[in-house]
């Protein structure tokens, strides 16, 4: 039976859909769009530290000048950034539409949509930024059985602007971590009032 904003679950628990789902709801939303503004604006620093970042140095009369294109582990990091600021931005859009409209603009096709953006987001950029913060490791302390150098202690201001990319980077992939729970949440939520209104009598 449902009545005056009151379901009745099958094990009888009263089961309310009134105001604090809504309040809940709009909670939720407005902390998914915040921690999508955040996503953006910290992915395009990230690419924009990293990418370009360069510092010259003369050894042994030979200029030679270190970029982010000379470590791999950088340009994959630069492009996951990227990815994740222009994926950012469409959901922003889709959040503060949702907001305006005082609706949830989720369909179980779109609910899945975007759980899986989420996590497909929060695995590339934890993966990138792991790969480039190991590359940024053997720059700063070398490896001596390889024989190789410590790159930073020649180019410092270049491992300084890598490193804060990369920190920016890590932000981000945190962020896609908990968007990815919130997602989760959303769909099941969806499938929990799918099942409910069936449930009511």
């Amino acid at each position: 039976m449902n009545y005056l904003g009151i379901g009745v679950s099958p094990g009888n628990v009263p089961v309310y859909h009134g105001d604090n789902l809504k309040v809940i709801d709009r909670r939720v939303r407005v902390t998914e769009l915040v921690l999508r503004c955040i996503i953006f604006g910290l992915a395009i620093l990230g690419a924009i530290l990293i990418g370009t970042d360069k510092q010259a140095k003369v050894i042994f009369s030979i200029e030679k000048i270190a970029k982010f294109t000379d470590m791999k582990a950088l340009v994959f990091l630069v492009i996951a950034n990227g990815l994740a600021a222009a994926y950012s931005l469409v959901q922003v859009l889709r959040c503060i539409l949702s907001i305006i409209r005082g609706t949830v603009l989720f369909n179980k096709p779109l609910a899945w949509a975007i759980f899986s953006g989420d996590q497909l987001m929060a695995y590339l950029t934890l993966t990138a930024v792991a790969a480039a913060a190991q590359s940024a490791v053997f720059a700063k302390l070398g490896q001596t059985e390889l024989q190789w150098m410590k790159i930073c202690n020649m180019y410092g201001k270049f491992c300084n602007q890598v490193g804060e990319g990369i920190a920016s980077s890590l932000i981000v992939s945190l962020s896609m971590i908990v968007l990815s729970a919130i997602s989760a949440f959303s769909l099941f939520r969806l499938y929990g009032n799918s099942k409910g209104k069936g449930n009511a009598i």
